[in-house]
């Protein structure tokens, strides 16, 4: 889609696009308020100011609309409108050692029991392995520090999306 045709969705239709890019309804729907924009870096540069201001529960909204690192039963079907994306963006766990998709599976219980939500990070580029040590790495962090790590992951996964979205 072209910054010319985005501009010209209804409102409705823009928030549904922009759903994709982060799953959060008060930021989809306020990013949309801003209509029209001149160019993809005022999207970005809105939307960062936009989730900065979002609620924990605006930000808990838009990790549940993750699937699971590895997670390609999840990936297929609850998360069909974005399955695209974020299998490209999890390629390198396609191709990972069985035993590292175990600890991954393992890791990410231990992080949604400690945490309440699934563990995100921006996949892109990024093995299997980084993702494990990434993983590992914060799982010591206490909730205040990890919904905030979270949170900029989230932020970096919807600058990506936002990219995709106009190609």
């Amino acid at each position: 889609m072209t910054l010319k045709q985005f501009n010209q969705l209804s409102s409705h239709e823009a928030q549904n696009e922009l759903f994709k890019c982060c799953g959060s309804t008060n930021w989809a729907e306020t990013l949309a308020s801003y209509m029209p924009f001149d160019s993809v870096s005022a999207i970005k540069a809105e939307s960062d100011k936009i989730w900065s201001s979002c609620l924990q529960s605006d930000i808990l909204e838009a990790f549940s609309h993750h699937p699971k690192i590895g997670d390609v039963k999840s990936l297929s079907e609850k998360f069909a409108a974005t399955k695209q994306w974020a299998s490209g963006e999890q390629a390198a766990v396609s191709v990972a050692p069985q035993e590292v998709l175990e600890k991954l599976a393992k890791g990410n219980a231990e992080y949604e029991k400690k945490f309440g939500y699934i563990f995100i990070v921006c996949a892109t580029g990024k093995s299997a392995e980084e993702m494990l040590e990434l993983l590992n790495n914060r799982l010591p962090n206490s909730p205040e520090q990890e919904i905030r790590i979270a949170a900029k992951e989230q932020n970096k996964i919807t600058h990506i999306r936002i990219e995709k979205l106009f190609k």
